[in-house]
Parts: C-alpha cells; sequence; structure tokens
C-alpha cells in the first residue's frame, strides 16, 4: 500500500511540474502541443515495445511439447493471479534474468534467459516467474509510459524554453534577456533530470511492488528472495559483468528483475531497481508475517 500511494504521489508531482512548466515556458497551447508529441512517441513505444524488446534479444516462443513443467508452472501462477497465461518466450543470452512485456494481461509475454533456467532451481525460478506476473497484473507497463509520456513532455518544455531565449527576445533589454537565457539554461538542464529522478523513483517502486504481488501469487516470498540473492551475486562477477555489457541493450535493462549492468555510486540515483539487498530484506520480513498467519486480502 505504502509503494502504491508513493507511485500516485510521484505522478503527481510529475504531472505537476509538468503544467507548471508549460504554463511558464509556453503557455496552455505549447503546453497542449508537447504533451500530444510524447503522447504519441510513448503511444507507439507502448504498443510495439513487446515486440521490440523480444526481437532485440532473438527470443523465441517455447512450444509447450518442449518445456511442459513450465507452461504449467506459469499456468497456474497467472490462475492465482486472475489474469490470463501469457506468453513464455526464451532468450538466448548467457546472463541469468528474466523480464515481462506486453501492453496488458491480455496481450502479455514473460522471457526467461538461458542463463537463468541454469542456475535456478525450479522454487527458485517459480518466485521469479510470480514477480514477472505481478508487473503484468499491475499494469506496470502502462504506468511507466504514462510517466514517460510527462517526463517526456517536460523535457521538450525545457527545449522550447532553451532555444526560444536564444532565438527570440533580440529587442528586448540586455539585462532581460541575459536574465531569460540563464534562466531557460537553468531550467533546460533542471527539469528534465528533475523529470528522470521521479521516474526512476517510480520505477522502484513498482519493482518492491512486484516482489510484493508475486511473493503472495507463489505462495513463497522465500523463493524469489533466494533467487534474487544467486542473481545478485552473479551480477557482481567480473566475466558476466562483462558479457552483460555485451549481451544486455542498456535500453531494456529496466524491464529485468535484476539489473545486469553495474552503476557507479553516483548512477545509482538514476537506478531503474531498488537496491537488492532492501528487496530481500523486505521479502524475509513478508514471510514471517505470512508464517505468523497474517490476512493480505
Amino acid at each position: 500500500m505504502v509503494n502504491q500511494l508513493k507511485t500516485v504521489l510521484l505522478l503527481g508531482v510529475l504531472t505537476g511540474m509538468f503544467l507548471a512548466i508549460g504554463h511558464l515556458v509556453a503557455g496552455k497551447q505549447g503546453m497542449i502541443i508537447a504533451f500530444v508529441v510524447a503522447l504519441i512517441m510513448n503511444f507507439f513505444t507502448y504498443f510495439f515495445s513487446d515486440k521490440m524488446a523480444l526481437a532485440m534479444y532473438g527470443a523465441r516462443e517455447i512450444p509447450y511439447e518442449e518445456a511442459p513443467w513450465l507452461h504449467q508452472m506459469v499456468e497456474e501462477l497467472a490462475r492465482k493471479a486472475g489474469i490470463p497465461k501469457p506468453k513464455i518466450y526464451l532468450a538466448p543470452i548467457h546472463v541469468p534474468n528474466a523480464f515481462a512485456t506486453g501492453r496488458d494481461p491480455n496481450h502479455a509475454a514473460v522471457a526467461v534467459t538461458s542463463g537463468i533456467l541454469q542456475i535456478l532451481n525450479r522454487d527458485e525460478l517459480r518466485g521469479v516467474l510470480a514477480h514477472e506476473l505481478g508487473h503484468i497484473k499491475n499494469r506496470d507497463i502502462l504506468i511507466s509510459s504514462i510517466a514517460a509520456t510527462i517526463g517526456g513532455a517536460i523535457s521538450m518544455l525545457a527545449n522550447m524554453a532553451y532555444y526560444t531565449a536564444f532565438l527570440g527576445g533580440r529587442d528586448e533589454e540586455n539585462n532581460n534577456l541575459l536574465a531569460n537565457i540563464i534562466g531557460s539554461i537553468i531550467l533546460f538542464i533542471v527539469a528534465p533530470l528533475a523529470a528522470t529522478l521521479i521516474q526512476m523513483a517510480i520505477s522502484r517502486s513498482r519493482e518492491f511492488i512486484a516482489d510484493e504481488t508475486g511473493a503472495k501469487i507463489s505462495g513463497c516470498p522465500l523463493c524469489l528472495a533466494n533467487a534474487l540473492r544467486k542473481l545478485e551475486e552473479i551480477a557482481h562477477n567480473p566475466e558476466l559483468q562483462q558479457l552483460a555489457s555485451q549481451e544486455v541493450n542498456p535500453g531494456t535493462a529496466h524491464m529485468m528483475i535484476v539489473n545486469p549492468l553495474r552503476a557507479d555510486t553516483i548512477m545509482k540515483l538514476f537506478s531503474t531497481h531498488p537496491p537488492t539487498e532492501e528487496r530481500i530484506r523486505r521479502l524475509e520480513e513478508l514471510a514471517r508475517k505470512m508464517s505468523y498467519g497474517y490476512n493480505f486480502a
């Protein structure tokens, strides 16, 4: 519940930023134009991101006959989640990971990499798949698209302010012109940066929610916790870090259950995933509560 409220609050802040900056920079008309352009751009991404992501990794759909146990596992979890069974894909890459894609529960897919099938046992894999179904159930791709649309519109407005300051206002007094240019440069840098930080915070909140949702779907928070622990340890392996940099597209790393690309300390501010140790701690706390018979309905 806390993370759901956090998502709503952050989306509200992002929307408020857009309205305030839009009115300041371009008035109502410019604000609408920026929002519509961003909406069209993200509309395309929303409807075709699943095909793009799967094609990027050369993923192929796994027929039932090839892995009946995997299909049965996903079918059971989907039934518990109350959503249609998604298609299952195999991405032929060595980096152990998994991701979900698709614009809604009726047009969804889950993908596992060759690497993850080799290093996780079935209970741990079940926990990972439940997490991915949690993303589908919670419509996280839609939420990410909304945040991206507003964030993109803010960036466009900041660009408009920047170029307007340099191309217009030549008849103004030098002091006013200089002040406008300085203000526009600050807005050009700060507004997109702030919007990106908020988008990343939303993404981290959705990961916590997917962890909790997945743990309740599978009934085994520790299965997911153990999987995350393994994946995090592997992500710190220097050889696999090098492999991840070759196999994983940075533009899709946010989709994966653990970001396989290591970030420097300063770049963790822009991380799409919360710290794995915190995710594990919360799952272990959830496991204790479930063992005491807490009702989460």
